[in-house]
């Protein structure tokens, strides 16, 4: 049994945010058999409107190249709205700028995509526990 398979990561709620739905349902697929709860959003308007609505993840996985919102835009108000609510910022097309200011809005971290998925799982659980 791998380090990863005893983290406590049960009942860990993440919801991914991602304009690439085949990324977000392979990743939610794999998340799943870990034990986390999974939900998804294809945009940060989505996000956002799912997290009013109610939805409580304890981490938002959130891509920051998207059409529309981006990603540092929906962190920004991710965070004014739910600050309780940690954020993984995943990108392809990190930059130091994009990555520092993301930190500096309330970013929790931030990851390259492709992550690996024991060291996303290890963040989320991190992030959850801080929120908790």
């Amino acid at each position: 049994m791998s380090d990863t398979a005893r983290m406590p990561e049960n009942g860990l709620r993440i919801m991914l945010v991602d304009d690439e739905s085949p990324f977000i349902d392979a990743l939610a697929k794999r998340l799943t058999r870990r034990g986390i709860k999974v939900s998804r959003a294809l945009s940060g308007d989505e996000a956002l409107e799912r997290l009013a609505a109610g939805e409580s993840p304890e981490v938002v996985v959130l891509d920051v190249k998207m059409p529309g919102m981006d990603g540092i835009q929906a962190l920004e108000l991710i965070k004014h709205r739910h600050p309780l609510v940690e954020v993984i910022m995943l990108t392809g097309h990190a930059t130091v700028e994009s990555a520092i200011q993301g930190m500096k809005l309330g970013a929790f971290d931030y990851l390259m995509k492709p992550c690996d998925l024991d060291e996303l799982i290890r963040k989320a659980s991190e992030a959850g526990a801080m929120r908790r």
